[in-house]
């Protein structure tokens, strides 16, 4: 059993996480590129900036020096916006020589390249074992111990295994998968249909409409998913219609929050300082539109959200435009 882990990326999503494991009795240390921030964190024991309020497990530091937050860890776990996965993997080449595995919970795609976050994980360490931490959880109520169920995603059992035993217990599920590519291309473009679900709302749409949006958005991810790899049957569990129905029902959801910004008129930059934190879906709408025209896949719904982001279409714009498109057999 592990009994020391690294957690490396201190937002919302990587200190729930944290406290999650620390729960089930592992020494964990989180660690953030912010110091002051996380002295401040480990002097309140708490993150104050994003769970305000919800004391830090005994078994959890908050650490600002890096190689002592790997120091003798077993396992290691990166929770950081998709954007900034590839240089936080080049850092930590140097650092984990002794630790067999690199495993993440963040969802995106790599904006430099397009690729999956396998492929840049596997880039830098071909000699070591990826594991993918997903599903549909919010971080505020991972962080308060509420029911919550997860999927561990790995191609090798024994990892798949391993972490399963680290995230099982109290009130969390745990289950395993080995369908890498569904796992990641599920997390990533759900959060553009959260984003297009909270313009529609926005509107004043309805449920009709929403309940729409979010079927043909199960049908854009999953022909995605399937053209680069992915099991169709993986969009029908957690970390396909689960995650999306989650993200696009809940004002939790920071990219549900966008879209229904964008709705009332608002920019871009001033939704994104009311929100206050990383909004995945704004970079993954262009990522995943680009790979789908490359690839060939027709994704209406991410095409018009990439429009309303990048080319100063109107929300109602987009929507007219979707809604003009020839009838056809679903």
């Amino acid at each position: 059993m592990t009994k020391k882990l690294a957690v490396i990326g201190a937002g919302s999503w990587g200190t729930a996480l944290a406290m999650l494991i620390a729960r089930n009795n592992i020494e964990v240390n989180l660690w953030g590129h912010e110091e002051a921030v996380m002295r401040e964190m480990q002097k309140h024991r708490e993150n104050h900036y994003f769970l305000p309020d919800i004391p830090f497990p005994e078994m959890l530091n908050a650490q600002t020096d890096l190689e002592k937050t790997l120091d003798q860890a077993e396992q290691l776990l990166v929770v950081v916006p998709s954007h900034a996965f590839a240089q936080v993997m080049t850092r930590l080449a140097p650092l984990i020589e002794d630790i067999p595995t690199i495993s993440w919970a963040t969802k995106g795609f790599d904006p430099k390249t397009g690729d999956l976050l396998h492929y840049v994980a596997n880039k830098t360490f071909p000699n070591k074992t990826t594991a993918i931490i997903s599903g549909p959880t919010f971080a505020l109520e991972v962080a308060k111990g509420m029911p919550t169920a997860l999927t561990v995603t790995s191609a090798d059992k024994e990892t798949r295994q391993q972490w399963q035993q680290i995230l099982h217990g109290g009130t969390t599920r745990v289950y395993t998968s080995r369908d890498m590519v569904g796992a990641q291309v599920g997390g990533a473009v759900k959060n553009i249909m959260a984003i297009a679900a909270g313009i529609s709302d926005g509107l004043g749409f309805g449920a009709n409409a929403r309940a729409a949006l979010i079927t043909r958005g199960l049908a854009e991810i999953t022909r995605l998913g399937v053209r680069l790899g992915a099991k169709q049957e993986t969009f029908m569990g957690l970390t396909g219609i689960g995650d999306l129905a989650l993200t696009c029902t809940d004002n939790l959801s920071r990219n549900r929050r966008m879209g229904l910004a964008l709705a009332q008129g608002k920019t871009i930059q001033q939704a994104k300082k009311e929100i206050g934190q990383e909004v995945e879906g704004i970079n993954t709408a262009k990522e995943v539109y680009l790979k789908a025209r490359s690839v060939g896949v027709d994704m209406p719904i991410t095409e018009q959200i990439y429009r309303v982001i990048y080319q100063d279409v109107t929300p109602k714009e987009a929507v007219k435009h979707l809604l003009s498109r020839t009838p056809k057999q679903e």
